[in-house]
């Protein structure tokens, strides 16, 4: 199916779901006589037809539709099993406001995706609630991607899934996540929409005009990291610092672990790391980074990740502060602002750690 008949196959299983009845087998059977009168409100059954659906109670079946007021024009049960017998649904009478509102061609293969879903080898001899879960799953899922189970499967097809997944009509079954097996993708009523064509790159700006559309404060801070004596970097490295995208940060729980060691072997780093940031500013013209705080602390060796949790935590008690996400910008914060002032006070030193 197209994408656009996958749709409709899927507004058919949405419609059926929401008719007040019970059981598979009258909702198998709706499912068959509501494609068949999609277009003009009646839709032609046989005896035979019915039979070759396999439903375990087919003349309670038959009842319960026809207690939805769909009027059968002969006896489907008794009847001459080669004769149609024309089953009117009201709801789909009409041009205007139907519920299944199919051009000829969609209706028809829409039909026809439904017997091939239905008889396909790993479905054919399952229970009527399978091959009725079997259109739903096919419908709502792609031909090799995981898929959610549809939100309006019926609780007597969620409980046959395991049934399709010994007949191989599911490749996988994980909770609420299927695959769909490979005998029956082709049969699949969801098509992804074709990748859409990426934006042309930009030309990527070089560090000189990088500088030159920069504010004349940013700029200024850019260029006394680029010629700091004390730091001697690279123009490139500095480049690469203050050009790229930033990136949140994602700590994992070995991270986190391990600043809990950290935080309990070092409790009251705030002061001092305060300390060090104003010091490292008044001899560099600029702050110390992430990795510069964390050498000079003497904290040892970490990772990328640990530093900034560290230097996160320093921050939020407000001992640091930056421009994020400028780099090269940590300084003393508020509480360390508060505790200098403090110590003018009382003409105490400030307590270091």
């Amino acid at each position: 199916m197209t994408a656009r008949q996958g749709e409709a196959a899927r507004q058919l299983l949405s419609y059926v779901a929401s008719l007040p009845l019970e059981g598979a087998d009258a909702q198998l059977l709706a499912v068959v006589v509501a494609i068949r009168a999609a277009r003009g409100g009646t839709g032609n059954l046989t005896g035979q037809d019915l039979r070759s659906l396999r439903l375990a109670d087919a003349e309670g079946a038959v009842a319960a539709v026809g207690a939805l007021g769909w009027q059968a024009r002969g006896d489907l049960i008794g009847g001459n099993p080669d004769v149609p017998v024309g089953i009117t649904v009201p709801e789909l009478v009409g041009v205007s406001d139907r519920r299944l509102p199919f051009a000829k061609l969609t209706r028809s293969r829409v039909s026809g995706w439904t017997n091939r879903t239905m008889t396909s080898k790993p479905a054919r001899k399952t229970s009527a609630a399978a091959r009725l879960a079997a259109l739903f799953l096919a419908a709502h899922a792609p031909a090799d991607h995981h898929a959610d189970l549809p939100a309006d499967l019926p609780g007597h097809c969620r409980a046959a899934l395991p049934e399709l997944l010994a007949k191989g009509f599911l490749l996988e079954l994980d909770g609420r996540r299927y695959l769909l097996g490979e005998a029956v993708r082709h049969l699949s009523g969801m098509h992804a929409l074709p990748p859409a064509t990426p934006p042309a790159r930009a030309p990527r700006m070089t560090w000189g005009e990088w500088k030159a559309q920069a504010s004349p404060a940013l700029r200024r801070h850019a260029e006394a990291v680029e010629h700091c004596s004390h730091c001697s970097i690279t123009p490139v490295r500095v480049a690469e610092a203050f050009m790229r995208t930033p990136v949140p940060a994602q700590f994992d729980a070995t991270v986190r672990a391990a600043f809990d060691t950290w935080r309990v072997s070092h409790p009251d780093e705030g002061p001092r790391a305060a300390q060090f940031a104003a010091d490292f500013r008044a001899a560099h013209g600029h702050g110390p980074s992430v990795k510069q705080l964390c050498k000079g602390m003497g904290w040892g060796k970490q990772g990328r990740g640990l530093r900034l949790l560290i230097t996160r935590h320093l921050i939020a008690e407000e001992w640091l502060t930056n421009t994020e996400p400028v780099p090269w910008t940590l300084r003393p914060g508020g509480a360390a602002k508060a505790l200098h002032a403090a110590s003018s006070v009382t003409g105490a030193r400030p307590r270091q750690s």
